[in-house]
């Protein structure tokens, strides 16, 4: 029995191998491209991971706020950097509404600091969305994930989605394999690209309040007694305000053992559990915690096809000077002028 449980995991990884080495990355949308600052900003993306490598030495956390950004971002009306910008009490933004109210402040204030050294480096030539897309790519692999390219070309978002379309886009943590499958449909991503997807969890912390509905009123029965007790040591009630790791083998590591945790029940959101609970999930979930290698080039396949949802390019939007702030005026145009210190500032 042993022996051919196996025998199909190994022809299930053969299988998965293969197809996906034949599709490392997914179709690039027209306006998109490798090169796309190679003129106008050739130093752009050794100047993110510059900044990055810097930053996540004083706070690997930052790496899965960064992460958690561009998923919140290309998930609610497509990757154009609404999520950056700042709502006001009349006009309240993507950042104020529930899904978002947990994204780190340090991760947007990250955003706004490379923008602010590329405009410096360039003239206002790079978006946004570009650098959020960016720096999530960096935050995976000076976390111990994958090295990939990604499309560039993406332009800035004029307006902001409203609650309503904020919290249909983005499933809840205490959403089941049905649910998540319902709102990934909506955006032409697969059953493939959800459990792929959703391996991001592997670095990264979560608010107590985001999966205490599998511990009160009762424990959920599927969760892993010992690893439920000390989860209540964190979150002695429902309304606790704490947070703890996502991944309790490596929760600063991008790698694959998410997944391994899965299969030890020690999934923290019933988002996350389910993947392994459902038959639809199942089987790409033990793929995965048997393979990191395999895991990494579907996670690759996915994010640079989830980073291409609904983007905005050639004369579409604009790029901001503040990722923050819509533009004042959006015939944008931008010269470069000394400052007082005698550096070059873009306007």
């Amino acid at each position: 029995m042993a022996s051919s449980l196996i025998l199909v995991l190994v022809s299930s990884l053969a299988f998965l191998s293969s197809t996906s080495e034949a599709r490392t990355y997914p179709p690039i949308v027209k306006g998109l491209s490798f090169t796309f600052y190679e003129s106008t900003c050739p130093h752009a993306e050794s100047i993110i991971r510059q900044f990055l490598t810097t930053a996540f030495k004083k706070d690997i956390g930052l790496a899965a706020g960064l992460l958690r950004i561009h998923f919140h971002d290309c998930f609610v009306q497509g990757c154009d950097g609404s999520i950056l910008l700042d709502g006001t009490a009349s006009d309240p933004s993507e950042k104020g509404d529930l899904p978002n109210l947990t994204l780190r402040k340090t991760a947007f204030k990250a955003i706004n600091d490379v923008k602010a050294l590329l405009d410096r480096a360039c003239g206002r030539v790079v978006s946004c969305a570009d650098i959020a897309a960016l720096a999530a790519r960096d935050s995976v692999y000076l976390s111990g994930g994958p090295k990939y390219k990604v499309p560039l070309g993406r332009r800035d978002g004029l307006t902001f989605a409203n609650g309503s379309v904020t919290n249909a886009s983005l499933p809840a943590p205490t959403s089941n394999v049905t649910k998540l499958l319902a709102v990934l449909k909506k955006i032409n991503l697969d059953t493939t690209d959800l459990v792929a997807l959703s391996g991001g969890h592997t670095i990264g912390l979560a608010h107590c309040t985001s999966f205490t509905n599998r511990l009160f009123p009762s424990q959920d029965p599927i969760m892993n007694k010992y690893f439920a007790k000390n989860l209540y040591l964190t979150c002695p009630a429902a309304n606790t305000n704490n947070t703890t790791v996502n991944d309790v083998r490596s929760p600063n590591t991008f790698d694959n053992k998410y997944y391994v945790d899965l299969l030890n029940r020690e999934g923290l959101f019933t988002s996350d559990q389910d993947l392994y609970s459902d038959q639809r999930t199942k089987s790409l979930v033990t793929r995965f915690a048997i393979s990191q290698s395999l895991f990494f080039e579907q996670f690759v396949y996915s994010i640079v096809k989830m980073g291409q949802l609904s983007v905005l390019t050639g004369d579409q939007g604009e790029i901001r000077a503040n990722c923050s702030a819509r533009n004042p005026d959006t015939k944008f145009l931008w010269s470069v002028v000394d400052d007082e210190e005698g550096e070059k500032l873009a306007y």
